[in-house]
């Protein structure tokens, strides 16, 4: 079972539906129970890094999803993705779950912020599950970036300056575009993601 963490700031129908499509069992939840008995979580977010992580701390699950993170495979998509650094810096400075190294600050580009659109994904550190994917286009919504280490990128897209697309630190992954808006490109990854993080792991979806 795919546990989706409900927060109150995800766009958690789509991301469900997407991996529907792929035949995977999936159910939203802020149960930590319920996080515990599933063998991947997902993390989902749309707004703003501090009040995400205002209303993670205020459901308690801070701590729990830290720990999951270590026991199961863990994706976070779009500002989920930025909640797995250390640090943002988006209306001040608030904690991120320190899942991967790195802190999330606006994007320095001389282009139109937000981020909106299709863009191009660059595979990087020749990561050969996802090599299939350099220069397809997935859709990106954000104002802000991860900052983090050359060896934690799995792709990049440029946007007038260098942009984390997919990050890893062990089974933990992070997207920065919605895939669940990308067509059949966004479930593809969904599927590799999936894929890698089954078969390493040795779990059942």
């Amino acid at each position: 079972m795919i546990a989706i963490v409900d927060y109150g700031m995800g766009n958690v129908a789509s991301v469900k539906t997407a991996f529907l499509r792929l035949g995977y069992e999936v159910e939203i939840t802020d149960s930590v129970e319920r996080l515990e008995e599933a063998s991947h979580i997902i993390l989902p977010g749309v707004g703003s890094f501090q009040a995400a992580v205002e209303e993670i701390n205020q459901r308690n699950l801070a701590e729990p999803l830290k720990k999951l993170a270590k026991q199961k495979p863990f994706l976070g998509i779009c500002l989920g993705m930025q909640l797995l650094f250390e640090k943002g810096y988006e209306n001040g400075i608030s904690d991120g779950l320190g899942l991967i190294p790195g802190d999330v600050n606006v994007i320095e580009t001389e282009y139109i912020l937000p981020h909106i659109g299709w863009n191009q994904l660059q595979i990087e550190n020749n990561n050969q599950p996802f090599q299939v994917f350099q220069d397809k286009h997935v859709y990106f919504v954000h104002t802000f970036q991860a900052r983090t280490e050359q060896k934690y990128l799995v792709a990049t897209a440029d946007y007038g300056t260098t942009v984390p697309a997919i990050v890893q630190n062990g089974h933990v992954y992070g997207m920065q575009f919605h895939p669940e808006k990308s067509g059949e490109v966004g479930v593809d990854l969904l599927k590799v993601f999936m894929e890698q993080t089954t078969s390493v792991r040795g779990l059942e979806a």
